[in-house]
């Protein structure tokens, strides 16, 4: 078996790099779809459900797919620096490409708005960390304007070349699955990543599907595609930062859901033209929603996501209840980051830690007490 050198390398065919491109990769890609099998046993619903877990890439998010492509393209370009605006995983990822690259790395984020596990990242990494008195809006508009006046390259998804890198989900879900599912379902925050899901998913559909039928798939452009159809697109906000769904900006939006904790997204437009052209449509979760899905993916599935990414399930859960998608379908569900990334907001939800004697008594007496409740 070949080693994976990332997801650049793999689809370079299908991206806008040339053979003399310096590719700069830290192996990104290749998450696992993993199939959730108690949950849907649980609530009673006849789908097969399945997670694209992209909390496995290298800085525990999804955006290392984007950032491979923009640090990437910005190396090409001459380019000695790079700078985003965040709520926390663009900027771990933007630090992570950049000390690869050995390019500077400058980060606006919203002052006591970042979970800290994220923040440490960026901070690790190297990058100079700018706290703004604002919030992540603020820190958009300010990265467009100094991106006029300074040196910069901006990484954000804003940068065409981050959709190019996030639109390999698609690919890999195509891959796993042999075609492209009946729906999925994603959180929304900047609303970039619903756009690059369904740019890969259009770009790897067969629109000849009945002249295929025919030629039952052996015909040059059938070969050149890997799907016969195009999912429906769900997207999730959390209900105090929705502005698609509000239909108008949002001036301080506020959830437990940092990653997606943003009022005025840059992709606003393209992602409203891919959910009505998949014939699909937007939903909001509640903050009370969002956890009690997380610790139920948690402890029913074993996958510890980060509460944004937990909206995608949260999201298609209550569409499932509501009757809104059919008995027998196959969704995915993008989740976009690991729980480490905020490990506060997973503390303060569980069980604390019992403190007793190194005895083996007390020990048994708690293992016994659980036991009576299983």
């Amino acid at each position: 078996m070949a080693h994976y050198t990332g997801l650049i390398e793999k689809y370079r065919d299908r991206l806008p790099v040339s053979a003399d491109t310096p590719i700069i990769s830290l192996n990104e890609g290749n998450t696992p779809l993993i199939e959730l099998k108690n949950l849907p046993r649980l609530i009673k619903k006849n789908v097969r459900i399945y997670a694209k877990f992209e909390g496995l890439n290298p800085t525990g998010s999804f955006k290392d797919r984007g950032m491979t492509m923009a640090v990437t393209k910005a190396v090409e370009a001459g380019a000695r620096a790079i700078i985003c605006a965040s709520t926390g995983n663009t900027s771990a990822a933007a630090a992570a490409y950049a000390a690869r690259a050995g390019i500077a790395c400058f980060v606006l984020i919203p002052e006591g708005k970042i979970a800290l596990g994220k923040l440490s990242q960026a901070m690790m990494h190297g990058s100079v960390v700018i706290q703004i008195r604002g919030n992540f809006d603020d820190g958009m508009r300010l990265v467009q304007e100094l991106a006029k006046t300074t040196p910069v390259n901006i990484v954000n998804s804003i940068n065409p070349y981050r959709l190019q890198g996030q639109k390999t989900i698609a690919f890999e879900i195509i891959e796993a699955l042999g075609d492209a599912p009946d729906y999925h379902a994603l959180p929304v925050g900047n609303a970039g990543n619903i756009c690059a899901h369904w740019m890969g998913y259009s770009e790897s559909v067969c629109e000849h599907t009945r002249a295929c039928a025919l030629c039952n798939g052996k015909c040059e452009y059938h070969k050149e595609k890997t799907a016969t159809r195009r999912p429906i697109m769900l997207g999730y906000q959390a209900s105090g930062s929705a502005p698609i769904l509000r239909g108008r900006p949002v001036e301080n939006p506020e959830t437990v859901a940092t990653a997606i904790r943003i009022g005025n997204p840059v992709s606003w437009q393209q992602a409203l033209a891919a959910q009505k052209e998949s014939g699909g449509w937007f939903g909001e979760c509640t903050d009370e929603e969002i956890l009690h899905v997380q610790k139920l993916l948690a402890q029913t599935e074993g996958i510890f996501c980060e509460p944004a990414s937990a909206i995608s399930l949260a999201g298609l859960l209550k569409d499932l209840e509501l009757g809104k998608i059919g008995e027998g379908t196959t969704i995915v569900c993008t989740l976009t980051g690991h729980g480490l990334k905020d490990p506060d907001i997973a503390i303060a939800q569980s069980t604390r830690p019992m403190t007793v004697d190194a005895e083996l008594g007390p020990i048994e007496r708690v293992i016994r007490d659980n036991l009576k409740n299983i």
